[in-house]
């Protein structure tokens, strides 16, 4: 029988600095290396039994930074609930206050902000620290069956301006789409985020980004090639337009332009499912009846031949009317 892994309660789903650990005599340097821990960065240690997301890697970020220090960004969207937005070996990004000095690490980038204490809406008040009581890094027991709440972050408007600020445009987007498509933020909230934040460097860009966003989207490609399209020249696409078939149901293709009845349908991995395939033959074959060109698009061509792709809707469009 194996034996029993050493796990003290005070740690019991916890991040940890290592050296605090053993400092405290709740481990060893070598229990350390055993499995009831994993490794998260240097002289950061985690449970081995929570969930290895980006929650995770934020947490063992955090221990690292200044008291004060938010989660922000696409991270912060992640602890929103936007999925997609970071993942577990991605970088996290941390806010720092105007007077704290860290610098960025690896896996850690860092972001100084202006009145960062002074602002309202984070999920926890600034200076609770991930591990422990308000300005410590110490670990505190949640109890042995209860994991942690999420970490600090910022509200959802400002991690939208700020996803907006610092990540890849087409990224950008579908991170504040998913925040619209979730209802933890609204385009008023994103406008007057956009408003108080206009003189701020990069309040121009995260106007633009908010003008771009569209929350219809049922899932990151469609936002990213709905947006791609529009950066490749074409008019902007109407995500989920009702169009109504003859037999008085309502679809709703992922993108359509209904000036000139074009539609193009993204094509998920889900779609191989055979009852899924009839269902969107039967689909296409209504839209088909009611008027509309409709086109589908795979992962694969939107990754491996998105000018092609380009062309056929370019062709579909002018075929229809569109003059560019």
């Amino acid at each position: 029988m194996p034996p029993h892994p050493h796990r003290p309660q005070q740690l019991a789903w916890q991040v940890f600095r290592g050296s605090d650990a053993v400092r405290r005599g709740l481990l060893s340097r070598h229990h350390l290396r055993g499995a009831s821990w994993i490794r998260l960065r240097q002289d950061v240690y985690a449970d081995a039994r929570l969930d290895r997301d980006h929650a995770l890697a934020c947490r063992a970020a955090l221990l690292r930074m200044p008291p004060g220090s938010l989660i922000a960004g696409p991270s912060a969207a992640y602890l929103h609930g936007v999925e997609h937005a970071a993942g577990f070996t991605d970088d996290v990004h941390v806010l720092l206050p105007a007077t704290a000095r860290a610098d960025s690490q690896p896996g850690v980038r860092v972001h100084h902000a202006p009145l960062v204490g002074a602002r309202s809406g984070f999920l926890v008040a600034a200076g609770a620290s991930v591990a422990g009581g308000p300005g410590t890094n110490a670990p505190s027991p949640p109890g042995p069956d209860r994991p942690p709440g999420p970490p600090p972050g910022t509200d959802p408007a400002a991690c939208a301006w700020e996803t907006a600020v610092w990540a890849d445009p087409v990224k950008a987007i579908g991170i504040v789409d998913g925040l619209l498509r979730i209802g933890v933020v609204s385009r008023s909230e994103l406008a007057s985020e956009a408003a108080r934040n206009a003189g701020r460097p990069g309040g121009r860009r995260a106007s633009w980004v908010f003008g771009l966003t569209d929350g219809c989207a049922q899932s990151p490609p469609e936002s990213h090639l709905r947006v791609r399209l529009m950066f490749a020249g074409l008019p902007r696409p109407v995500a989920q337009h009702p169009v109504r078939v003859s037999t008085g149901l309502v679809l709703h293709p992922d993108l359509a332009w209904p000036e000139f009845r074009v539609a193009v349908e993204y094509d998920g991995q889900w779609h191989a499912d055979p009852e899924r395939t009839h269902l969107d033959r039967r689909r296409l074959n209504q839209l088909v009846e009611a008027g509309w060109l409709v086109l589908h698009v795979t992962g694969r061509r939107l990754r491996q031949e998105f000018p092609a792709l380009v062309r056929e809707i370019r062709a579909a469009l002018v075929a229809r009317g569109w003059r560019p």
